[in-house]
């Protein structure tokens, strides 16, 4: 495996991280203080939307466990990072679009980077 590659993999671990820890704050930290302070909720916001929290904490799941998916598979999972990491990036910017540019920063721009590094692996 070259540099390149291995660099690839690292930054598409990294963003399979992010999304797991996506997972662990809309699944169960939602309504926690740490969850709270993250998303910027009042107690009654959070508890009024905790289901749907924990709705997208499970699609963030998703994203990583494809994401880890393309990792295990090596050289063949390139197609599969590549796709996932698409599937982020359009999730960020919707979510820029519909919740708060922030999202962008910390969700689609990480994950083009690792694109752009698969790509280019």
């Amino acid at each position: 495996m070259n540099t390149i590659s291995t660099v690839s993999n690292i930054l598409v671990g990294l963003v399979a991280v992010l999304h797991l820890f996506f997972l662990i704050l809309e699944m169960f930290l939602w309504e926690q203080p740490y969850g709270r302070k993250a998303f910027n909720l009042t107690a009654t916001f959070a508890s009024e939307s905790k289901q749907l929290a924990a709705n997208q904490g499970l699609y963030n799941g998703f994203l990583a466990a494809g994401l880890v998916w393309g990792l295990i598979l090596g050289a063949a999972g390139r197609d599969i990072k590549i796709f996932f990491l698409a599937c982020v990036i359009v999730a960020g910017i919707f979510g820029a679009l519909t919740v708060g540019r922030k999202i962008l920063f910390i969700q689609a721009v990480p994950a083009l980077i690792a694109l752009i590094s698969v790509l280019a692996s």
